[in-house]
């Protein structure tokens, strides 16, 4: 096993505790996906992915958010309260993603060696946004994870990081799990 083998093994797998941890909406998912988005920031800068590494810079930085966010926002009950947004709200966030991920995806393919820099800057996008709204404690988060998630499979594939493959398979299948979870959350709690 070699050095970027080891890297991307210590990263799924400190992945895969953070999103468990999410899923189960435990404040202690955050430091551990700090550590892991520390990790990725590396490997993706030596395999090319300059767009995933700029994911990752962010997903450490809201990462650092969504700890404070879920620490200050607690209720009575002692945790932050999941909350969704209206269709017309998301359809304005689908379309700006839309459009940042063609300026990304430009920029990228003009002024660097970026391997396939639209389909990266789509996932890094978009992953922006899905995290943003993992932070806030929004439902439809699980929605956005869902497609990203499908999508970085075959990203991932194609420069042949197998292990975030199944990563990210894995994350679809935790994605729908959380999804139906905090589905059910909401509507006990609006009861």
């Amino acid at each position: 096993m070699d050095l970027l083998q080891i890297v991307e093994a210590s990263a799924v797998a400190l992945n895969t505790v953070y999103v468990i941890l999410a899923v189960k909406e435990k404040i202690l998912c955050w430091p551990f996906g700090i550590l892991a988005s520390l990790i990725s920031i590396w490997l993706f800068i030596q395999i090319g992915l300059f767009a995933e590494a700029i994911l990752f810079i962010y997903y450490v930085l809201m990462g650092l958010y969504g700890w404070w966010s879920w620490s200050q926002g607690r209720t009575e009950g002692g945790e932050l309260d999941i909350r969704t947004w209206k269709y017309s709200r998301h359809i304005a966030i689908i379309l700006t993603g839309i459009l940042f991920s063609f300026l990304l995806g430009a920029t990228l393919s003009e002024w660097t060696t970026a391997k396939s820099p639209y389909f990266d800057s789509f996932t890094t996008i978009f992953s922006f946004i899905a995290t943003w709204l993992t932070a806030r404690k929004l439902l439809e988060n699980w929605i956005y994870w869902i497609i990203i998630d499908l999508a970085t499979i075959f990203l991932y594939a194609s420069k042949d990081i197998f292990l975030y493959a199944a990563l990210s398979l894995v994350y679809t299948f935790m994605a729908i799990y959380g999804l139906i979870e905090w589905r059910k959350k909401l509507r006990s709690l609006s009861t």
